[in-house]
């Protein structure tokens, strides 16, 4: 059941968002007393807790937590697509400025800053009365969701046009662009450090899903991974770890479900339901008040059926690569682990994808009833899809699953690469490899090494075209290629990082190359393969080799594709940019 964040979160106020003013009074100027204005808003603490609702409401829009995450997603090394699907220009790195998704999304993260800077700049000039520490946990959750859509801004975009208020004049639209490193500094680091001071640990059971302390850590500690400050770093995500108030869930499904939301694992999660007005597409965006007639539905999101297999109601537009579905199948099992109640599979496999020989039934029925599992596909998204309880995807586009941006297995993997990078303490970030490896139900790297002279396998080499997986050493070195080729893939596919990860370690053009090279492989050596057959385990690839990389790895060039291009549409109304 959705809690009391989720309907916060439904209410934008139109009137609020379209402030008119005028020149001289007269009849026809009459101000209408119902109207909702400046000077009758931001009056009482509840019209700004209102107000911070809209800012949570923004996090619900498509490009930021829901369906238009997928043309990010198919960037990356773990998601391939067809020709006739639209992230295929992603896929390739064919897309321009004036993409649709390269304008949304910029749209959209610019609604969450306005909102959030509506509510701040209101905050220092207000008579309201406010309960105790109200008004600064009001300041302190905008604050967080500012941070976060710059945050976003800086990395999809290298960059953002800074704005900490609300413009006034025309002039005020026309502000140049800021690099990364000075939105950083300027405001992500100052807005999450506010958050950390003036947010609780926990908050009641009427405000689940609000922002916490421990996730404006989190995201803090992700800032300062990123710009390679890898000991502030650690710091921030051992005091989320040490908190107390986070663990991993006992079954890794409970973070991909309606079933178990914000549970121990839960850090920062964004609301959706399926439920309400569920004749509306999910593709409405920003509703109004539940009760108004003009509800268009936008608490559902759409990933469900841009996942999900096209023989149950969706559109399987993002596929998992060749890479990723056999980084699953090297999982192996740990027998003395009893998570896997018998299966072969782990349960990481088994909640992430669906291969041909799957142990799970999909969508009610045995895998491969409907077929699909032809023409290269060798495995569909389970992520983020309605597979376990519902017999299709809505018809609507409409999902009910929440989305996690950041949860204590993420934290953890940040946390181990943090520690080696600092202190070259690959002990230390074993340590938290292994217990979500533990949780997966398959072998730990304390396991391996114990199994072969302190060394363990490189799992991220493709077994079925080299033929061998090497032993290596547990070094700083070689543990940090585990965290980024093999565990965070793994553990985070199409939760939304894997892109950001790739750019900001510099390594996308190494992995193209390499996956091109094992695609090429695979075309050549179909025979072996049995690809006009019933193709050959770990894979089972028939009729033909899916070509993911054949032109991402010619295509790349880093000073173009690491983040995208400012929008067409930016570029034409900021005189700024131009100068």
């Amino acid at each position: 059941m959705k809690n009391k964040i989720n309907k916060y979160i439904s209410i934008t106020l139109a009137s609020f968002f379209l402030l008119v003013g005028c020149d001289e009074e007269s009849f026809l100027d009459q101000q209408n007393p119902n109207t909702i204005t400046t000077d009758t808003f931001w009056k009482t603490s509840n019209q700004f807790q209102t107000g911070l609702n809209t800012v949570y409401a923004a996090l619900q829009f498509q490009s930021v937590s829901g369906g238009g995450l997928i043309y990010e997603m198919a960037m990356g090394d773990i998601g391939g697509t067809e020709s006739w699907y639209r992230p295929f220009a992603f896929r390739n790195l064919t897309y321009n400025d004036g993409f649709y998704y390269v304008t949304d999304k910029w749209n959209e993260l610019y609604i969450g800053v306005f909102r959030a800077n509506q509510v701040i700049q209101n905050l220092q000039t207000t008579e309201a009365t406010f309960g105790t520490g109200e008004r600064e946990s009001i300041e302190a959750q905008a604050r967080f969701l500012r941070a976060f859509y710059y945050f976003q801004l800086a990395h999809t975009y290298g960059g953002a046009v800074i704005r900490d208020n609300v413009p006034e004049t025309r002039e005020d639209f026309d502000v140049p662009f800021s690099t990364k490193e000075e939105v950083t500094n300027t405001m992500i680091i100052p807005d999450l450090e506010f958050a950390v001071s003036n947010l609780p640990v926990n908050w009641n059971s009427d405000d689940i899903g609000r922002i916490t302390q421990g996730a404006a850590k989190s995201l803090l500690g992700k800032v300062y991974l990123y710009q390679e400050d890898f000991t502030e770093a650690a710091s921030l995500f051992k005091q989320v770890i040490d908190s107390g108030v986070y663990d991993l869930t006992a079954d890794i499904m409970d973070n991909f479900t309606a079933e178990n939301e914000y549970n121990e694992e839960s850090i920062f999660e964004v609301a959706y339901n399926s439920e309400i007005n569920p004749g509306a597409h999910g593709e409405a965006v920003d509703d109004i008040n539940s009760n108004s007639i003009n509800q268009t539905g936008s608490e559902a999101t759409t990933l469900a059926t841009a996942f999900g297999q096209l023989n149950f109601g969706a559109f399987n537009t993002l596929l998992p690569s060749y890479y990723l579905h056999e980084l699953y199948t090297s999982d192996e099992i740990d027998p003395t682990n009893n998570v896997n109640d018998g299966n072969q599979q782990s349960k990481r496999l088994s909640a992430s994808i669906v291969p041909i020989d799957g142990e799970t039934e999909y969508y009610q029925l045995p895998i491969g009833e409907r077929g699909g599992w032809a023409f290269g596909q060798s495995a569909y998204i389970k992520k983020h899809t309605n597979w376990y309880h519902w017999t299709q995807e809505d018809a609507n586009n409409r999902s009910g699953i929440n989305f996690r941006h950041i949860r204590l297995a993420d934290v953890y993997l940040m946390y181990a690469e943090a520690v080696i990078e600092s202190a070259g303490n690959a002990a230390e970030a074993i340590k938290y490899i292994d217990m979500i490896r533990a949780r997966a139900g398959v072998k730990t790297l304390s396991q391996y090494m114990n199994d072969n002279g302190g060394m363990f396998p490189q799992l991220h080499i493709s077994k079925q075209v080299h033929g061998t997986q090497p032993l290596v050493s547990a070094t700083p070195e070689n543990v940090l290629t585990h965290i980024r080729k093999v565990e965070r893939p793994l553990e985070l596919a199409f939760e939304g990082h894997r892109w950001k990860d790739l750019v900001r370690w510099g390594i996308v053009q190494e992995v193209f190359d390499d996956l091109r090279a094992d695609e090429v492989w695979r075309q050549n050596n179909q025979d072996i393969l049995n690809i006009a057959g019933d193709g050959v385990p770990p894979l089972y690839i028939k009729e033909r080799v899916r070509p993911d990389f054949n032109l991402s790895s010619v295509n790349y060039q880093s000073a173009t594709h690491d983040y995208l291009p400012i929008p067409v549409t930016e570029q034409q109304t900021n005189g700024a940019l131009n100068n």
